[in-house]
């Protein structure tokens, strides 16, 4: 599966600090046989991958479509269609579906919102679905 995570309020915040357990989410999704890719709106951001020393689970690190989010796939020339996206912006979570974090705007060492995500993706592969509020079903446009 591939499961693309947004960067800034998703797993940075404001003062770029790393969101509690993404290294071990991020483990945990890698060693499930899940791609993890790294998007955002603002560019690519392979110097904070870096900087957290996120490389070692990370596929690839794309630009995040901001609208018409199918088609800018292939505008942005993203080669792999996402099917588990996690993003503090609910519109492009309820285009592709996947979970719709809570903003990660401070600090926070008691933020336990990824563990969230990492049941929804398991549950997701397992079972299509989540039962997790903050779990969207992708939506085709009609």
């Amino acid at each position: 599966m591939n499961v693309f995570f947004d960067v800034d309020y998703t797993i940075l915040a404001m003062d770029g600090s790393l969101r509690p357990r993404t290294h071990e989410v991020f483990q945990e999704i890698k060693d499930r046989g899940h791609d993890l890719y790294i998007w955002s709106g603002v560019g690519l951001r392979h110097a904070e991958v870096r900087q957290h020393k996120l490389e070692p689970y990370v596929s690839d690190i794309f630009v995040k479509p901001l609208g018409k989010f199918e088609t800018a796939l292939t505008t942005l020339r993203i080669p792999v269609t996402p099917d588990f996206v996690i993003d503090d912006y609910p519109e492009i979570v309820y285009a592709f579906g996947g979970f719709a974090v809570k903003a990660y705007y401070l600090p926070n060492l008691l933020d336990r919102e990824l563990d969230k995500v990492l049941q929804a993706i398991l549950d997701f592969a397992a079972e299509g679905h989540s039962s997790d509020p903050g779990y969207c079903a992708k939506h085709n446009p009609s």
